[in-house]
């Protein structure tokens, strides 16, 4: 039972450190202009630099666990001939070069080198690409099973840029604020919000392809998995409208100087951060339940 909930609350750290990484990533590489990258990815380092370091550490302690859930318990999670053991596995095949890319994240944002948000996107999307091979995905076979881990490593893809850019999002609004990065912290919050949009319709929609993937097109009787799904579900579709609410109600009112519209921004931008959490608590849980 404490192993299970170890790897519950280390799947957690490691979705959730990824996430963040993948996010701020995004944000430095893709969204803020090449005027803004240094600066916004120095103001984010508090987020994607312990998401590294978090990553990397979870990462290593999922190998040791999943040891100790396919051995005999706590013994097993301390020893070496178990975690050889697991490269046969194919979750220690997959997971090895999760370690790998998760180590490599850490040493590029030890160093910072040039081309520090450039580098950390490619590998961030190489681990979540790693990881719609595991899980309920990697457990059909065929084209089905290759259509479903697809769709898993474009859920959380789509996850990370929304989810993962909310505190970006934030930044870039505080920097806004200042005269000499208004025009480039503006253009990066309309491409988060332009790209946003395609963001969220693919979490919606890869969220639907992987419940008929993995439960099927009949739902037959309630099990703990399909009740924590539709929670789920529920807390996504508060997440979806509290983005049209920011969007589409609020944002407008950013030009009419209105200080009361942008404070409840920042609320709602918390409230959606704070869901998104819940949600990565649950896909987190879902990972030791049957889901059928």
């Amino acid at each position: 039972m404490m192993l299970a909930t170890s790897f519950i609350i280390l799947r957690f750290c490691h979705f959730t450190a990824l996430l963040l990484m993948l996010g701020c990533a995004i944000c430095g590489a893709l969204l803020a202009p090449s005027a803004l990258r240094t600066v916004v990815m120095k103001r984010l380092s508090p987020v994607w630099f312990p998401g590294a370091a978090l990553c990397a550490l979870s990462a290593l302690l999922l190998w040791a666990v999943q040891g100790g859930m396919m051995g005999d318990g706590w013994p097993d999670v301390f020893s070496p001939a178990i975690w050889l053991r697991l490269l046969q596995s194919h979750f220690g095949a997959v997971w090895l070069w999760q370690i790998i890319f998760a180590s490599v994240a850490l040493a590029i944002a030890l160093i910072k080198p040039r081309g520090l948000s450039a580098l950390l996107l490619i590998l961030a999307l190489g681990q979540v690409a790693l990881l719609g091979r595991t899980g309920h995905a990697a457990v059909s076979e065929g084209v089905a099973g290759v259509a479903s881990q697809v769709s898993y490593a474009l859920h959380l893809l789509a996850a990370g840029w929304w989810f993962g850019g909310l505190i970006p999002l934030l930044v870039c609004m505080a920097l806004a604020t200042r005269a000499r990065w208004h025009q480039p912290a503006t253009v990066a919050m309309m491409r988060f919000s332009r790209y946003g949009h395609l963001a969220v319709a693919l979490v919606i929609a890869t969220g639907i392809i992987n419940l008929l993937l993995i439960t099927g097109f009949h739902w037959p009787s309630p099990t703990r998995y399909r009740t924590l799904l539709l929670v789920k579900v529920a807390l996504v579709m508060v997440m979806v409208t509290l983005a049209l609410i920011n969007r589409y109600i609020l944002v407008p009112r950013f030009a009419s100087k209105h200080n009361a519209a942008s404070r409840l921004f920042v609320m709602l931008t918390g409230a959606e951060i704070a869901l998104s959490v819940a949600v990565l608590a649950l896909v987190s849980l879902f990972a030791t339940l049957d889901p059928y």
